[in-house]
Protein backbone atom coordinates (compact mmCIF):
# COMPACT_ATOMS: atom_id res chain seq x y z
CA UNK A 1 0.00 0.00 0.00
CA UNK A 2 1.40 3.41 -0.96
CA UNK A 3 2.06 6.05 1.72
CA UNK A 4 -0.72 8.14 0.21
CA UNK A 5 -3.20 5.28 0.45
CA UNK A 6 -2.05 4.51 4.00
CA UNK A 7 -2.78 8.08 5.05
CA UNK A 8 -6.20 8.11 3.40
CA UNK A 9 -7.24 4.73 4.84
CA UNK A 10 -5.97 5.72 8.26
CA UNK A 11 -8.18 8.81 8.45
CA UNK A 12 -11.26 7.44 10.20
CA UNK A 13 -12.42 10.21 12.54
CA UNK A 14 -15.53 11.09 10.46
CA UNK A 15 -16.50 7.42 10.28
CA UNK A 16 -16.16 7.09 14.05
CA UNK A 17 -18.53 10.03 14.59
CA UNK A 18 -20.91 8.60 11.97
CA UNK A 19 -20.97 5.26 13.78
CA UNK A 20 -21.95 7.10 16.96
CA UNK A 21 -24.85 8.62 15.04
CA UNK A 22 -23.59 12.16 15.73
CA UNK A 23 -22.04 13.27 12.43
CA UNK A 24 -23.24 16.88 11.89
CA UNK A 25 -21.60 17.94 8.63
CA UNK A 26 -22.69 18.06 4.97
CA UNK A 27 -26.36 18.08 5.96
CA UNK A 28 -28.36 18.35 2.73
CA UNK A 29 -30.77 21.26 2.34
CA UNK A 30 -33.50 20.88 -0.28
CA UNK A 31 -34.74 24.47 -0.45
CA UNK A 32 -33.63 28.08 -0.61
CA UNK A 33 -31.60 29.48 2.28
CA UNK A 34 -34.19 31.14 4.51
CA UNK A 35 -35.32 31.16 8.13
CA UNK A 36 -37.06 27.85 7.37
CA UNK A 37 -35.37 25.25 5.16
CA UNK A 38 -36.28 21.76 3.97
CA UNK A 39 -34.17 18.84 5.19
CA UNK A 40 -35.31 15.29 4.38
CA UNK A 41 -38.64 16.76 3.37
CA UNK A 42 -39.26 18.41 6.73
CA UNK A 43 -39.33 22.10 7.71
CA UNK A 44 -36.39 23.10 9.93
CA UNK A 45 -35.73 26.48 11.55
CA UNK A 46 -32.37 27.76 10.27
CA UNK A 47 -30.08 29.28 12.92
CA UNK A 48 -26.84 28.29 11.21
CA UNK A 49 -26.74 30.61 8.21
CA UNK A 50 -24.53 33.61 7.41
CA UNK A 51 -27.33 35.29 5.45
CA UNK A 52 -27.54 38.04 8.05
CA UNK A 53 -29.88 40.29 6.09
CA UNK A 54 -31.99 37.46 4.70
CA UNK A 55 -31.41 38.40 1.06
CA UNK A 56 -30.54 35.05 -0.52
CA UNK A 57 -34.06 34.46 -1.78
CA UNK A 58 -35.03 38.09 -2.42
CA UNK A 59 -36.90 38.50 -5.75
CA UNK A 60 -34.74 41.45 -6.83
CA UNK A 61 -31.55 39.41 -6.47
CA UNK A 62 -33.07 36.52 -8.41
CA UNK A 63 -34.26 38.83 -11.17
CA UNK A 64 -30.85 40.53 -11.42
CA UNK A 65 -29.12 37.13 -11.72
CA UNK A 66 -31.51 35.97 -14.44
CA UNK A 67 -31.02 39.16 -16.47
CA UNK A 68 -27.25 38.83 -16.19
CA UNK A 69 -27.33 35.25 -17.46
CA UNK A 70 -29.51 36.30 -20.37
CA UNK A 71 -27.03 39.05 -21.32
CA UNK A 72 -23.63 37.52 -20.47
CA UNK A 73 -24.22 33.77 -20.27
CA UNK A 74 -23.32 31.47 -17.41
CA UNK A 75 -19.63 32.27 -16.96
CA UNK A 76 -16.59 34.22 -18.13
CA UNK A 77 -14.31 31.32 -19.20
CA UNK A 78 -11.21 33.09 -17.95
CA UNK A 79 -9.52 35.18 -15.30
CA UNK A 80 -9.95 38.87 -14.65
CA UNK A 81 -6.35 39.31 -15.81
CA UNK A 82 -7.05 38.03 -19.31
CA UNK A 83 -10.50 37.62 -20.90
CA UNK A 84 -12.70 37.50 -17.80
CA UNK A 85 -13.33 41.16 -16.96
CA UNK A 86 -16.87 42.32 -17.80
CA UNK A 87 -18.35 45.76 -17.51
CA UNK A 88 -20.59 44.40 -14.75
CA UNK A 89 -17.46 43.57 -12.70
CA UNK A 90 -16.32 47.18 -12.99
CA UNK A 91 -19.76 48.44 -11.99
CA UNK A 92 -19.67 46.18 -8.95
CA UNK A 93 -16.18 47.33 -7.96
CA UNK A 94 -17.23 50.97 -8.14
CA UNK A 95 -20.22 50.28 -5.89
CA UNK A 96 -18.14 48.30 -3.40
CA UNK A 97 -15.49 51.00 -3.11
CA UNK A 98 -18.17 53.60 -2.43
CA UNK A 99 -19.91 51.27 0.04
CA UNK A 100 -16.85 50.82 2.27
CA UNK A 101 -15.41 54.31 1.72
CA UNK A 102 -12.26 53.51 -0.24
CA UNK A 103 -11.07 54.88 -3.63
CA UNK A 104 -11.04 51.53 -5.44
CA UNK A 105 -12.00 47.89 -5.09
CA UNK A 106 -11.01 44.64 -6.79
CA UNK A 107 -13.30 41.59 -7.06
CA UNK A 108 -12.00 38.02 -6.63
CA UNK A 109 -13.77 34.70 -7.19
CA UNK A 110 -14.20 33.98 -3.45
CA UNK A 111 -13.44 35.68 -0.16
CA UNK A 112 -10.93 32.94 0.62
CA UNK A 113 -9.11 33.78 -2.60
CA UNK A 114 -8.96 37.44 -1.60
CA UNK A 115 -7.03 36.66 1.55
CA UNK A 116 -4.78 34.15 -0.19
CA UNK A 117 -3.85 36.64 -2.90
CA UNK A 118 -3.59 39.83 -0.87
CA UNK A 119 -1.81 38.51 2.21
CA UNK A 120 0.68 36.41 0.27
CA UNK A 121 1.64 39.14 -2.20
CA UNK A 122 1.98 42.37 -0.19
CA UNK A 123 4.64 41.61 2.46
CA UNK A 124 7.98 40.26 1.26
CA UNK A 125 10.63 37.99 2.71
CA UNK A 126 11.93 40.55 5.19
CA UNK A 127 8.53 41.98 6.17
CA UNK A 128 6.05 41.05 8.91
CA UNK A 129 2.51 39.77 9.20
CA UNK A 130 0.77 40.25 12.54
CA UNK A 131 -2.22 38.01 13.16
CA UNK A 132 -4.77 37.78 15.95
CA UNK A 133 -4.68 34.19 17.25
CA UNK A 134 -8.39 33.80 16.38
CA UNK A 135 -8.13 35.11 12.82
CA UNK A 136 -10.06 33.14 10.20
CA UNK A 137 -8.45 30.14 8.52
CA UNK A 138 -8.12 31.90 5.15
CA UNK A 139 -6.02 34.64 6.80
CA UNK A 140 -3.74 31.95 8.23
CA UNK A 141 -3.50 30.21 4.87
CA UNK A 142 -2.65 33.48 3.14
CA UNK A 143 0.10 33.99 5.69
CA UNK A 144 1.46 30.50 5.03
CA UNK A 145 1.85 31.39 1.35
CA UNK A 146 3.75 34.56 2.21
CA UNK A 147 7.49 34.74 2.69
CA UNK A 148 6.99 37.26 5.50
CA UNK A 149 7.66 36.52 9.14
CA UNK A 150 4.37 35.71 10.87
CA UNK A 151 3.82 36.95 14.41
CA UNK A 152 0.67 35.98 16.30
CA UNK A 153 -0.69 37.86 19.28
CA UNK A 154 -3.37 37.10 21.88
CA UNK A 155 -6.97 37.60 20.86
CA UNK A 156 -7.80 41.31 21.06
CA UNK A 157 -4.86 41.62 23.47
CA UNK A 158 -3.30 45.00 22.80
CA UNK A 159 -0.34 44.45 25.13
CA UNK A 160 0.47 41.29 23.18
CA UNK A 161 0.17 43.18 19.88
CA UNK A 162 2.37 45.98 21.21
CA UNK A 163 5.08 43.49 22.15
CA UNK A 164 4.88 41.80 18.74
CA UNK A 165 5.17 45.11 16.91
CA UNK A 166 8.11 46.16 19.09
CA UNK A 167 10.06 43.14 17.84
CA UNK A 168 9.63 44.13 14.19
CA UNK A 169 12.30 46.03 12.28
CA UNK A 170 11.09 49.62 11.98
CA UNK A 171 11.79 50.05 8.27
CA UNK A 172 9.94 46.91 7.11
CA UNK A 173 6.29 46.39 6.13
CA UNK A 174 4.24 45.41 9.18
CA UNK A 175 0.77 44.32 8.06
CA UNK A 176 -1.71 43.57 10.84
CA UNK A 177 -4.56 41.43 9.42
CA UNK A 178 -7.64 41.11 11.61
CA UNK A 179 -11.22 39.96 11.46
CA UNK A 180 -13.57 42.90 11.93
CA UNK A 181 -16.12 40.56 13.51
CA UNK A 182 -14.65 37.24 14.63
CA UNK A 183 -16.58 34.50 12.89
CA UNK A 184 -16.98 32.07 15.79
CA UNK A 185 -16.81 34.24 18.89
CA UNK A 186 -18.97 37.09 17.55
CA UNK A 187 -16.88 39.81 19.17
CA UNK A 188 -15.43 42.85 17.39
CA UNK A 189 -11.78 43.74 16.83
CA UNK A 190 -10.45 46.47 19.10
CA UNK A 191 -9.83 48.66 16.07
CA UNK A 192 -9.35 52.00 17.89
CA UNK A 193 -6.38 50.67 19.86
CA UNK A 194 -5.07 48.71 16.87
CA UNK A 195 -5.00 51.98 14.92
CA UNK A 196 -3.09 53.72 17.73
CA UNK A 197 -0.48 50.96 17.78
CA UNK A 198 -0.21 51.07 13.99
CA UNK A 199 0.62 54.79 14.23
CA UNK A 200 3.14 54.14 17.00
CA UNK A 201 5.05 51.54 14.96
CA UNK A 202 4.30 52.78 11.42
CA UNK A 203 2.36 49.59 10.70
CA UNK A 204 -0.49 48.96 8.27
CA UNK A 205 -3.94 47.45 8.85
CA UNK A 206 -6.09 45.08 6.82
CA UNK A 207 -9.60 44.33 8.09
CA UNK A 208 -11.32 41.13 6.98
CA UNK A 209 -14.94 42.30 7.19
CA UNK A 210 -16.64 39.14 5.96
CA UNK A 211 -18.97 39.17 8.96
CA UNK A 212 -19.04 42.95 9.47
CA UNK A 213 -20.46 44.10 6.14
CA UNK A 214 -24.22 44.49 6.27
CA UNK A 215 -24.02 44.31 10.06
CA UNK A 216 -21.87 47.15 11.44
CA UNK A 217 -21.39 50.77 10.41
CA UNK A 218 -23.59 53.23 8.57
CA UNK A 219 -25.84 51.29 6.17
CA UNK A 220 -23.83 48.19 7.00
CA UNK A 221 -20.57 49.53 5.58
CA UNK A 222 -18.46 47.66 8.10
CA UNK A 223 -16.24 47.64 11.15
CA UNK A 224 -13.98 50.52 10.17
CA UNK A 225 -16.98 52.80 9.63
CA UNK A 226 -18.52 51.54 12.89
CA UNK A 227 -15.55 53.07 14.71
CA UNK A 228 -15.18 56.07 12.37
CA UNK A 229 -11.74 54.82 11.32
CA UNK A 230 -12.11 54.05 7.62
CA UNK A 231 -9.34 56.49 6.69
CA UNK A 232 -6.99 54.83 9.20
CA UNK A 233 -7.41 51.33 7.74
CA UNK A 234 -5.29 50.54 4.68
CA UNK A 235 -7.22 47.61 3.24
CA UNK A 236 -10.80 46.42 3.72
CA UNK A 237 -11.71 42.91 2.59
CA UNK A 238 -15.20 41.50 2.28
CA UNK A 239 -17.12 38.50 1.00
CA UNK A 240 -20.36 38.18 -0.92
CA UNK A 241 -21.46 34.94 0.75
CA UNK A 242 -22.84 36.47 3.94
CA UNK A 243 -24.94 39.64 3.97
CA UNK A 244 -24.49 40.15 0.22
CA UNK A 245 -26.14 36.80 -0.54
CA UNK A 246 -23.96 35.48 -3.37
CA UNK A 247 -20.42 34.13 -3.84
CA UNK A 248 -17.16 36.02 -4.34
CA UNK A 249 -15.05 38.56 -2.50
CA UNK A 250 -13.23 41.85 -2.81
CA UNK A 251 -10.45 44.03 -1.48
CA UNK A 252 -10.79 47.81 -1.21
CA UNK A 253 -7.87 50.21 -0.85
CA UNK A 254 -6.15 53.15 -2.53
CA UNK A 255 -5.30 53.23 -6.25
CA UNK A 256 -1.65 52.19 -5.86
CA UNK A 257 -2.50 49.16 -3.73
CA UNK A 258 -5.20 47.96 -6.11
CA UNK A 259 -2.86 48.45 -9.05
CA UNK A 260 -0.22 46.32 -7.30
CA UNK A 261 -2.70 43.57 -6.46
CA UNK A 262 -4.08 43.44 -10.00
CA UNK A 263 -0.63 42.42 -11.20
CA UNK A 264 0.70 40.40 -8.26
CA UNK A 265 -2.14 38.58 -6.47
CA UNK A 266 -1.84 35.06 -7.87
CA UNK A 267 -5.31 33.96 -6.74
CA UNK A 268 -6.74 36.74 -8.91
CA UNK A 269 -4.50 36.28 -11.93
CA UNK A 270 -4.82 32.49 -12.06
CA UNK A 271 -8.48 32.06 -11.05
CA UNK A 272 -11.58 32.46 -13.18
CA UNK A 273 -13.84 35.48 -12.66
CA UNK A 274 -17.04 35.31 -10.67
CA UNK A 275 -20.03 34.50 -12.85
CA UNK A 276 -22.09 37.41 -14.22
CA UNK A 277 -25.11 36.23 -12.22
CA UNK A 278 -23.13 36.52 -8.99
CA UNK A 279 -21.91 40.02 -9.79
CA UNK A 280 -25.43 41.14 -10.66
CA UNK A 281 -26.94 39.75 -7.48
CA UNK A 282 -24.34 41.54 -5.34
CA UNK A 283 -25.10 44.83 -7.10
CA UNK A 284 -28.78 44.25 -6.35
CA UNK A 285 -27.96 43.43 -2.71
CA UNK A 286 -25.94 46.63 -2.29
CA UNK A 287 -28.82 48.63 -3.70
CA UNK A 288 -31.32 46.93 -1.38
CA UNK A 289 -29.19 47.61 1.68
CA UNK A 290 -29.29 51.30 0.83
CA UNK A 291 -33.01 51.25 0.05
CA UNK A 292 -34.09 49.19 3.07
CA UNK A 293 -32.02 50.22 6.10
CA UNK A 294 -34.73 48.70 8.28
CA UNK A 295 -33.22 45.29 7.51
CA UNK A 296 -30.14 46.11 9.57
CA UNK A 297 -32.30 47.43 12.40
CA UNK A 298 -34.34 44.21 12.33
CA UNK A 299 -31.11 42.18 12.48
CA UNK A 300 -29.97 44.06 15.58
CA UNK A 301 -33.39 43.85 17.21
CA UNK A 302 -33.25 40.08 16.72
CA UNK A 303 -29.69 39.96 18.02
CA UNK A 304 -30.51 41.78 21.25
CA UNK A 305 -33.67 39.72 21.77
CA UNK A 306 -31.95 36.38 21.13
CA UNK A 307 -28.97 37.26 23.32
CA UNK A 308 -31.23 38.14 26.25
CA UNK A 309 -33.39 35.05 25.71
CA UNK A 310 -30.41 32.69 25.54
CA UNK A 311 -28.88 34.16 28.69
CA UNK A 312 -32.21 33.95 30.50
CA UNK A 313 -32.33 30.25 29.57
CA UNK A 314 -28.96 29.77 31.28
CA UNK A 315 -26.62 29.65 28.31
CA UNK A 316 -23.11 31.12 28.32
CA UNK A 317 -22.78 33.28 25.19
CA UNK A 318 -19.19 34.39 25.70
CA UNK A 319 -18.15 37.87 24.62
CA UNK A 320 -20.36 38.16 21.54
CA UNK A 321 -21.94 41.52 20.73
CA UNK A 322 -23.08 40.66 17.18
CA UNK A 323 -25.56 38.38 15.37
CA UNK A 324 -23.02 35.55 15.74
CA UNK A 325 -23.79 34.08 19.16
CA UNK A 326 -21.61 31.27 20.55
CA UNK A 327 -23.49 28.95 22.90
CA UNK A 328 -20.63 27.51 24.93
CA UNK A 329 -21.05 23.80 25.67
CA UNK A 330 -17.40 23.11 26.60
CA UNK A 331 -17.61 19.43 25.68
CA UNK A 332 -17.20 18.00 22.15
CA UNK A 333 -19.49 15.02 22.68
CA UNK A 334 -22.32 17.08 24.17
CA UNK A 335 -21.92 19.63 21.36
CA UNK A 336 -22.44 16.87 18.80
CA UNK A 337 -25.36 15.50 20.83
CA UNK A 338 -27.09 18.85 21.04
CA UNK A 339 -26.63 19.52 17.32
CA UNK A 340 -28.12 16.14 16.35
CA UNK A 341 -31.04 16.33 18.77
CA UNK A 342 -31.81 19.92 17.77
CA UNK A 343 -32.07 18.93 14.10
CA UNK A 344 -34.34 16.04 15.00
CA UNK A 345 -36.59 18.58 16.75
CA UNK A 346 -36.53 21.05 13.88
CA UNK A 347 -33.64 23.42 14.72
CA UNK A 348 -30.51 23.75 12.55
CA UNK A 349 -27.40 25.00 14.35
CA UNK A 350 -23.68 24.49 13.73
CA UNK A 351 -21.23 22.71 16.05
CA UNK A 352 -17.73 24.07 16.61
CA UNK A 353 -15.46 21.49 18.22
CA UNK A 354 -11.78 20.63 18.55
CA UNK A 355 -9.41 21.07 16.83
CA UNK A 356 -11.13 24.26 15.58
CA UNK A 357 -11.34 25.30 19.23
CA UNK A 358 -10.12 23.57 22.40
CA UNK A 359 -12.60 20.97 23.64
CA UNK A 360 -13.17 23.13 26.72
CA UNK A 361 -14.37 25.90 24.36
CA UNK A 362 -16.58 23.78 22.09
CA UNK A 363 -19.76 25.59 21.18
CA UNK A 364 -22.91 25.83 19.14
CA UNK A 365 -22.65 28.67 16.63
CA UNK A 366 -26.09 30.27 16.65
CA UNK A 367 -26.54 32.99 14.03
CA UNK A 368 -29.38 35.34 13.23
CA UNK A 369 -31.05 36.81 10.18
CA UNK A 370 -32.98 40.05 9.89
CA UNK A 371 -35.93 37.95 8.74
CA UNK A 372 -36.21 35.74 11.83
CA UNK A 373 -39.32 36.32 13.94
CA UNK A 374 -39.34 36.51 17.72
CA UNK A 375 -41.54 33.41 17.70
CA UNK A 376 -38.87 31.51 15.77
CA UNK A 377 -36.20 32.68 18.19
CA UNK A 378 -38.32 31.66 21.18
CA UNK A 379 -38.93 28.22 19.67
CA UNK A 380 -35.24 27.66 18.99
CA UNK A 381 -34.14 28.70 22.48
CA UNK A 382 -36.84 26.57 24.12
CA UNK A 383 -35.72 23.50 22.15
CA UNK A 384 -32.01 24.11 22.78
CA UNK A 385 -32.57 24.69 26.50
CA UNK A 386 -34.69 21.54 26.81
CA UNK A 387 -31.98 19.45 25.14
CA UNK A 388 -29.24 21.12 27.21
CA UNK A 389 -31.08 20.08 30.36
CA UNK A 390 -31.55 16.54 29.07
CA UNK A 391 -27.86 15.99 28.27
CA UNK A 392 -26.45 17.81 31.28
CA UNK A 393 -25.02 20.97 29.72
CA UNK A 394 -26.18 23.00 32.72
CA UNK A 395 -24.70 20.62 35.30
CA UNK A 396 -22.38 22.71 37.46
CA UNK A 397 -19.68 20.05 37.31
CA UNK A 398 -19.53 20.34 33.53
CA UNK A 399 -19.77 24.11 33.12
CA UNK A 400 -16.92 26.53 33.51
CA UNK A 401 -18.18 29.96 34.57
CA UNK A 402 -17.26 32.46 31.88
CA UNK A 403 -15.34 35.39 33.28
Amino acid sequence: MSPLKQKMVGYTLPQQIQQMGLYPFFRTIESEQDTVVKIAGKDVLMFGSNSYLGLTNHPKLKEASIRAIEKYGSGCAGSRFLNGTLDIHLELEEKLAKFVGKPEALVFSTGFQVNLGVISSIPGRHDYLLLDELDHACILDGARLSFAKVMKYGHNDMDSLDKALSRCEPDKIKLNVIDGVFSMEGDIANLPEIVQLAKKYNASIMVDDAHGLGVLGRNGSGTADHFGLTDQVDLIMGTFSKSLASIGGFIAADHDTINYLKHNARSLIFSASIAPANAASVIAALDLIQEEPERIKALWDNTHYAMATLKAAGFDTGHSVTPIIPILIRDDYKTFQLTKMALERGIFVNPVVSPAVPSTSSMIRYSLMATHTTEQIDTSVDVLAQIANEIGVFDTKDVLVHS
